[in-house]
């Protein structure tokens, strides 16, 4: 009678009542070892990618013991190869002893291929692309400004192996932006290629600059004697330049002066750049001197308009 090849625990090298984290640090050496990025026989790295992609999984692993129950369930014989199995009459594949148990030979119920990706009961051998690995970097407003490079360490999951990688964050980014490293993901099975490396950038907030995506926005105070007199005020720009803003006589809070190309890069449109927009805050003093009082009670009493117009004529019908 053939005696049945290696089972799924006999490649990882594990015991049948093994315990998930065993299997899990079963396969990460074995993957260390064998995998083909790191010079190992890719054949025995799908074979053991094969064998924990079902005893990692509890629903896949139930069934598969109970397979081995009856009739002695192979396990890996090659990816995507001919299996043997023991009893019954002699050698066969997924297919064959699926079929038997379907036809009455053992049958116990139930849509037992499922468990295996369909197809008859054959387990799958397609090439698998590999999952996406996210991340989330911090960078500082003055480098999402100007663009910065920064190396980044991460691990990849399935092996637990450190890899390293030069991640380029484009001058004007923003927060919650992602950049995109293809291949640098989770392995992918069966020959199938990697996922990617999904880097998303976490922007500190600027003391004095504010995002509108390209556009950069900022609050000027000013005095209210420059308010009423008018004044020039230099203003710094994003860029590490200097702009001069010329406040007219008569300024209110809320005003917003453009200045033009002077904000962040736009990085969904490259070559162009944003607006700085400067927003004026009329300060009035808190505390005044003496001086300073009696001057505003002498403008106080000469000025003659009417700043509450609008206010007034609605006040009698309430």
């Amino acid at each position: 009678m053939p005696q049945a090849t290696k089972t799924f625990y006999d490649v990882l090298g594990v015991k049948r009542d093994a315990s998930q984290k065993e299997i899990k640090t079963a396969f990460r050496k074995l993957a260390q070892k064998y995998h083909p990025d790191a010079g190992g026989d890719e054949q025995k790295f799908k074979e053991i990618s094969e064998a924990y992609e079902t005893l990692s999984d509890e629903a896949k692993r139930k069934e598969y013991d109970q397979l081995l129950m009856f009739g002695g369930m192979p396990g890996a014989g090659g990816a995507g190869g001919a299996y043997t199995y023991a009893g019954g009459t002699g050698a066969g594949d997924w297919g064959d002893i699926f079929s038997r148990i379907f036809n009455g030979d053992g049958g116990f119920g139930g849509d037992w291929s499922a468990g295996f990706g369909g197809m008859g009961g054959r387990a799958s051998s397609r090439p698998r692309q590999g999952s996406d690995i996210s991340l989330t970097i911090d960078v500082s407003a003055e480098d999402a400004f100007r663009g910065v490079t920064r190396k980044v360490i991460y691990r990849i999951p399935s092996t637990g192996e450190q890899q390293t990688v030069m991640v380029t964050v484009p001058a004007g980014a923003v927060d919650g932006g992602r950049v995109r490293l293809r291949s640098r993901g989770e392995y992918g099975t069966n020959g199938g290629g990697r996922g990617d490396l999904i880097v998303t950038t976490r922007v500190e907030e600027h003391p004095l600059f504010k995002r509108k995506g390209a556009d950069v926005t900022m609050t000027l105070p000013i005095s209210v004697y420059e308010a009423a007199l008018g004044c020039q005020v230099d203003v710094p720009t994003p860029g590490g330049k200097t702009v001069r803003l010329k406040v007219p006589a008569g300024t209110q809070t809320g005003k917003t002066f453009r200045f033009k190309e002077m904000g962040a890069p736009d990085v969904k449109h490259r070559g162009r750049t944003g607006a700085l927009l400067v927003t004026v805050e009329v300060r009035t003093p808190s505390r005044l001197t003496d001086e300073e009082r009696a001057a505003f009670e002498k403008l106080r009493a000469a000025d003659v308009r009417d700043y509450r117009s609008g206010v007034d004529r609605y006040r009698a019908t309430f």
